[in-house]
């Protein structure tokens, strides 16, 4: 059973949960919250509509299988809600009762959380650039340009200087149909540049995308302090034994399939929702590991479709109740050169576009090959959420 916010307020949601939930007031127009309350017993989604209607409030119920369990969409304001909350647990189901207020609590809480990686605190308020270093031959954008390594340690210094706040070192192309990378050959292409660059400056934050466990604990004795992980620890089980052994960050994120077959037609009920069921689940893991440190990334690109990776863009604040940073990572993907009819090198600017975007609904790592740009978007953000900065212009 899981609980999420709903971005109901956007007509094309409200008539997919309209039809659901067989909705005909225009509700999707009041500055009303939704919550869905997935797979309930009868019993309590009954109970719960109960409670919600006694307090004027909106609520739905509909069946979504023969074995008695039901959805539920609660419409109201935020103060109901936290009493509603409340009222699940008097009424005796303390487990749905504080995911419920867990939920909340993560809603409202998220522009306060912090998370500190290595030395460094990262604080929520605001979002951070994280430089891509393809140590590849293939990868879709700048495959091949940083292969050798002092080629890859000099752009490596580069993105620092643009701002970046963290260097993400990738030794194995994940485009759409690549192979994957003999364990060795992968770990004699990264190590070298990690070692490299700590050599130089120790206080540079290193993350290494790897599905690999041994890739990723010679990468951590090398220096990095975070593991970004496509697979989300399912490639490799040994992956979240040794992210706890060396108190490492994750970065868990969403994938259908493999990089070989993830879009072979791509297929989600509800996009949003699919991939929000698969971070609790994926996120429950790694906690039950003891890993803290965790960031979810919802994978643009990695199994959608054009429309899929929109929607998600869209309605990426919904993640926040999830509890943890949301990084995206859009530069230069297929979705805006299809969308736009653009090749590779000419989508920096729609990327701009849909960081920006993204940091406005919740991104607060923004995954980027132009880090210029990346803290273009970043700080147009601040400055319109934070207009008293530039007071004295």
């Amino acid at each position: 059973m899981n609980i999420q916010l709903i971005d109901i307020y956007y007509p094309y949601v409200f008539r997919r949960y309209g039809s659901k939930y067989n909705i005909f007031r225009d509700l999707y127009e009041k500055d009303l919250l939704a919550i869905e309350f997935r797979s309930v017993e009868k019993k309590l989604a009954h109970r719960i509509k109960k409670i919600v209607l006694a307090n004027n409030e909106i609520c739905y119920v509909t069946q979504i299988s023969d074995n008695e369990y039901y959805d539920v969409l609660s419409i109201g304001s935020l103060s109901f809600f936290k009493e509603l909350a409340k009222e699940i647990i008097a009424i005796g189901d303390e487990d749905i009762g504080l995911k419920f207020s867990r939920l909340l609590h993560n809603l409202m809480s998220y522009d306060k959380f912090k998370i500190r990686i290595g030395n460094k605190e990262f604080n929520m308020s605001r979002a951070y650039v994280v430089g891509i270093l393809n140590v590849t031959p293939n990868s879709f954008s700048d495959g091949g340009k940083f292969f050798e390594k002092n080629k890859a340690v000099e752009h490596a210094f580069e993105l620092i200087e643009h701002g970046a706040d963290i260097l993400d070192i990738g030794g194995e192309s994940s485009r759409p149909g690549a192979d994957p990378v003999p364990t060795d050959e992968e770990m004699n292409r990264v190590l070298p540049v990690i070692e490299e660059i700590i050599k130089s400056n120790p206080e540079i934050l290193i993350s290494v995308d790897t599905t690999k466990s041994k890739v990723a604990e010679e990468a951590l004795k090398a220096g990095a302090q975070i593991i970004n992980d496509i697979s989300s620890f399912a490639f490799d089980p040994e992956m979240p034994v040794v992210i706890k052994k060396y108190d490492a960050a994750a970065i868990l994120m969403h994938m259908k399939g493999t990089p070989k077959s993830m879009q072979n037609n791509p297929e989600y009920k509800d996009v949003v929702n699919d991939i929000y069921d698969y971070f609790i689940e994926t996120c429950n893991k790694a906690e039950k590991f003891g890993i803290k440190k965790l960031i979810i990334d919802p994978g643009i690109g990695f199994g959608k479709k054009v429309h899929h990776n929109y929607e998600l863009l869209n309605r990426l604040d919904e993640f926040k109740g999830i509890g943890y940073p949301i990084l995206v990572g859009l530069s230069r993907k297929s979705f805006l050169g299809k969308a736009l009819n653009l090749p590779v090198e000419l989508r920096d600017a729609p990327t701009l576009v849909a960081e920006t975007l993204a940091v406005k609904n919740g991104a607060r790592f923004i995954r980027t090959h132009n880090v210029s740009n990346g803290r273009f978007a970043i700080l147009i953000n601040n400055f319109i959420e934070n207009p008293e900065l530039l007071i004295n212009d």
